[in-house]
Formats: structure tokens, sequence, C-alpha cells
């Protein structure tokens, strides 16, 4: 999950919109169970009022008094201009966290690793020079971002951020490789002072779950994770490049060039291994927040060290963080951007309202589409 320059990606995306550079009217919903009694209305008005800001297309998967309503705006492929579909998978980003994070403490349940072990223990040597030191940080602090590491998409080396990203988006990446980049640079702060969210905390934690389990981290989530909730719209892509279909496509405007809008669909996501890369879809999603906020994923122990935050770390968790709406609703997830994408997981604590949203492009982070049609699902009457 990376945000810069949203409010100039914003107008430029606005802008393009209204000059027909890009279509974002709106055909036809894509096919959902009954919307009893209107009851997201507001939702869909919000998803609406996202297309006509300029997001190309909207996707939402809501639970709520037993029910459950699919709806969508805009469209999915600027070629072929259709809707939105519930089956359609789509790149999770920083929701990947999430997984993770689970099974890092499904290892801790089962006596493998604690969240109290230094990094250093794990992997000896790779978390030094320029101030870094392993041995001063811990697995607790990679999961809660207050490692106080240098996020390594900063670094001019994985060319993230401006259009030259283009050229290099099928490059691949080994971990090692990035974590060296990282500790090339000084730590920003001392270990468990501050929070900072990093993508360099999950780059490491997938390191040391490989070398706790003995296994791929990919092995493990789809092992622990993926095959027992039987998500089958839910990979790990590897190096590969593709989206499984049924897939739309995703588009991003560059702060360099606010002129075009590029389709960044397909690239190699060993970039953001262990942080933003898995592919999933909006009924996948709900199906393990649910899961996790049920206590079926973790034992009571480890599900409470889950949901504790301090004030440091300014209501996040271990992977997961909370949100409280205008209306007051407080609400438990994770969200997720990367090129082209931006996905929101969240749910009341009990689970009995819920909610999985995602937008194919990433230009809006931080300016209100989706935080407007979070606040119309939680918080119908007062966004009427």
């Amino acid at each position: 999950m990376v945000r810069r320059g949203c409010k100039r990606l914003m107008s430029g995306f606005a802008a393009l919109a209204a000059a027909g550079l890009l279509a974002v009217s709106s055909p036809p919903p894509a096919a959902a169970e009954p919307d009893t009694g209107g009851a997201h209305d507001s939702t869909r008005a919000a998803m609406d009022a996202a297309v006509r800001r300029g997001v190309p297309g909207v996707l939402a998967g809501a639970f709520e008094d037993g029910r459950r309503w699919t709806g969508s705006a805009g469209i999915a492929d600027d070629g072929t201009k259709r809707a939105p579909r519930p089956e359609d998978r789509f790149r999770a980003g920083s929701i990947t966290k999430t997984f993770l994070a689970t099974v890092v403490l499904q290892l801790e349940a089962e006596g493998r690793l604690r969240i109290g072990d230094t990094v250093e223990k794990w992997l000896p040597g790779v978390v030094r020079g320029n101030g870094n030191d392993g041995s001063k940080i811990t697995v607790r602090q990679l999961l809660n971002h207050t490692s106080g590491l240098y996020e390594y998409l900063k670094d001019p080396a994985p060319h993230y951020g401006g259009k030259e990203w283009l050229a290099h988006r099928y490059d691949t990446w080994k971990p090692e490789q990035l974590a060296a980049v990282a500790m090339s640079h000084r730590p920003d702060f001392a270990p468990g002072t501050k929070h900072v969210y990093t993508n360099t905390n999950y780059l490491l934690t997938a390191l040391i779950v490989e070398r706790a389990s003995g296994h791929s981290y990919e092995s493990e989530v789809r092992r622990r994770i993926i095959e027992p909730l039987g998500l089958r719209g839910t990979t790990l892509p590897g190096t590969s490049s593709r989206l499984p279909q049924p897939s739309g496509r995703a588009y991003k405007l560059f702060p360099d060039d606010l002129n075009t809008v590029y389709d960044v669909t397909e690239y190699n996501p060993s970039l953001i291994r262990g942080a933003s890369d898995l592919i999933t879809t909006t009924g996948d999603l709900d199906r393990f927040c649910t899961a996790l906020l049920r206590g079926t994923l973790l034992p009571p122990a480890q599900l409470k060290e889950m949901t504790t935050t301090d004030p440091v770390t300014d209501g996040y968790g271990l992977g997961l963080f909370t949100l409280t709406t205008s209306c007051g609703v407080k609400l438990w997830g994770h969200n997720g951007s990367f090129a082209g994408t931006e996905t929101w997981a969240l749910s009341t604590r009990d689970t009995r309202h819920r909610l999985a949203l995602y937008l194919n492009t990433d230009a809006f982070l931080g300016a209100g589409p989706a935080s407007a049609v979070i606040d119309a699902e939680f918080c119908p009457s007062s966004t009427r």
C-alpha cells in the first residue's frame, strides 16, 4: 500500500473522464442477490458517485442481518465496457498482510516461533548495516509496523512511483535483493517508538515464515488458509504477471504523466512478495475476514494478540487495523493498494455486518470514493 500524489492523480483521472478519454458510464449492474427493502441503496448511490468522479469501476460485496448483497458500478474493462462481476479476480494489495500475519500467529500457536523473537534469530545477518540491527527488532514489530525499517519501494532501484516503472514491471526480484535495498538506508526511527506503515516489514515476515516452517510462504498460506476455507478465487502468483480469469483490468495515472491512463493489469508481483501479492475475489475476502474474526483460524490467545492495539500503533494490531465510520461504527479489517488497485475488507467485530470493496484504480487513495462507499454501507441513514 503506497500513497503518493493522491489529490493530483484524482484530479487528473477526473479530468480525463470528463474529456471522454476514459469511459466511465455505468452499464447495468452485475447480477446480484435482491437488495431487500433497499438496504443497500446508499451504498449503490455512493458507488455510482465514485464512477462519476472518475473511478473506472467499483465492485462490492456486503453481508448484513443474514443477507448477502453484491453490487457494481462503472466498467471492469475499458475495452469491452462490461460491468464488474462478483466472480472477478483482482489483486488484493496489502490485505495480503492479514493473511501472512495469520500464518505467523498460527506458527506461534504451534510453538514454531514467538512474536517476541528477534528478527536476527530467524534472519541472521539480513537486517544489518547503516544503523539497522535485527537483534533489536521483534517479529511483533514487523507485524505492527513499529520496526523503523526503511520502505524499500521509496528507493529508486525498484522504479516504483513514476512512469519509468512501466519499463521494469516484468522484472523479477528476489526478497533478499529487496531487503538489501532497504538496508542500504538508515532506519527511520528506533524500533517500537513510532508506527510507520512499511512493506519492508512483511517482506521480511514472509522470509521468517519460510525459516520457521521449512516451506515457502506461498505454500503455507495455501495450506493453512486458502484450502481449508475453500477460497477458490484466491491465489499467490509467484512471478506470474497475469491475472486468472475471470478478471477485469486495472488502471493507473502516474504523477509524471497525468494526461494518460495506463492499463497496469499485468506485472511481476515479486516486487511486493509477502506484502501485496495476493489475488482474490470479494466473496473470498469476506469468507476469510469472517473466519478470522470468529476464531476459526486462530486460537483465542493469538486472535487477542492480533486485535490488540496501543497508542503507538494508532489502531493497528498485527496485520489488522480498526476504522471508525462517520456514525461511530468501529470496524476491523485491512485495505490494500498497488498499481491500479484499491481494496478493502471490513467487518464489525461480531461479523454481523461486513463489506469487501474493490476499485480498479489506485488514483483516489485518501481522496474519498472508497471512504464514501464504506460510510454509505455502515451508516446508510447519515448518507441519504
